[in-house]
Formats: structure tokens, sequence, C-alpha cells
């Protein structure tokens, strides 16, 4: 049975269907649980294998520390129930970009949209809270569900990797998307921040 603190989490990101918060040690049999279910990962290239406690240990121990990128836990606003994981790889400050992960772990939660927003705030976290200019995202070109998320979220289709990945004995292209900070127009971060600066420039000797 999944285990989980009963103290409310920590909530960094809230949308209006989901919510983005911290990784969470107490949700690790959570995460082992998406990682071992072969629907929730057969488009994510991890290949179908079996994916151990001690395993996700090690992952989690990474990425809480941030040595593989910047991690989120995708709630559903409503029930603050954990339904899936979002970051940001591979980035690189001096070029100002990085790599979408996002994936929506709970399959009753499949084709609600939570997808579409996951990936809409964090473009807008990594434009607005990380200074970022280009985003990347890849998805197999059979993931219709994910494409279709990630075009209604700002990404758009720049280029494929014909035959680039096998499932199943069979081949697909992998379709390659982005998105720059100059076509987004921010939903939350950035009239929060002008909301800040606007209320520091009203109170510039306030410094509560």
């Amino acid at each position: 049975m999944d285990t989980a603190s009963s103290e409310p989490p920590i909530l960094n990101i809230l949308g209006d269907k989901i919510a983005l918060g911290p990784l969470r040690r107490d949700l690790l049999p959570v995460y082992l649980r998406w990682a071992n279910d072969f629907e929730v990962t057969r488009t994510l290239g991890l290949g179908w294998r079996p994916t151990t406690l001690e395993a996700e240990e090690a992952w989690y121990e990474s990425a809480a520390k941030g040595d593989s990128g910047l991690h989120f836990t995708i709630y559903e606003r409503e029930t603050l129930r954990p339904i899936g994981n979002t970051g940001l790889h591979d980035i690189n400050l001096f070029h100002r970009t990085a790599e979408l992960g996002l994936m929506i772990g709970e399959k009753e939660r499949w084709g609600r949209g939570y997808g579409t927003e996951a990936a809409r705030l964090m473009l807008d976290y990594g434009f607005q809270g990380q200074g970022l200019h280009n985003i990347m995202a890849r998805v197999l070109a059979c993931n219709t569900r994910s494409l279709h998320a990630l075009q209604k979220a700002g990404f758009r289709e720049f280029g494929r990797l014909r035959a680039g990945f096998r499932l199943g004995g069979r081949v697909y292209d992998l379709v390659y998307l982005d998105c720059l900070a100059t076509e987004f127009e921010s939903p939350l971060l950035g009239p929060l921040l002008d909301r800040l600066v606007g209320s520091d420039l009203k109170n510039p000797d306030d410094r509560s």
C-alpha cells in the first residue's frame, strides 16, 4: 500500500488543476509503483525492466540534491494526491537551455489536461524562475497524447530522429519539440513577479 505523510504537501506552484511541489522521501513507494508500471513507462525510454527500491532510492538521492536537474512532484490540486513527476534536465545556464521530462503516473488521471498544464507550468518556471530561453522535449511519434499535450502547452516540433526508438519489436520516430521564452506568455510566475516588483517600487523603504 502507498505510504505518505499525513501533513499537507509543500506546494511551490499552484495551477488550475494541478500543483507542483518538491520530491518527497515518503512518496518513494508511490514513485516506485509508477516506475514498475510498464504501461506508464513504455514511452519514457527506460525500457521494460523492473525497478528495485534500491534503484529508486538512488534516483531519489540524486534528484533531491539537484544533481540531475530540477524535479517536482505533480499533485492533483483538488485532492492533493500525487499523480506524477516532472523536471528540467540537462540545464545549461550559459546557453540557457534545458530539456523537459514529464510523467503522469496515475493512469486514471490521463486525458484530463494535467499533462498540458504541468508542461505549461514547467515552461513558466524554466523561463521566469531559471532565466532559460529554450526548453526542449522528446516524444515518440506514436505517443499522440503527449504530443498533443506539449503542443497545447506551447511546444513546436522542429525535427525528428526517424526510426530512432525501438519498442516492442517495432521502431518509431522520435519527435523533437521546443519552446522559446520569446514565444511563451507566462500564465502565472510573470504576473507574480510584476506584482512583487510593483509592490517594491511603491514601498522602497519597506524591507520587512
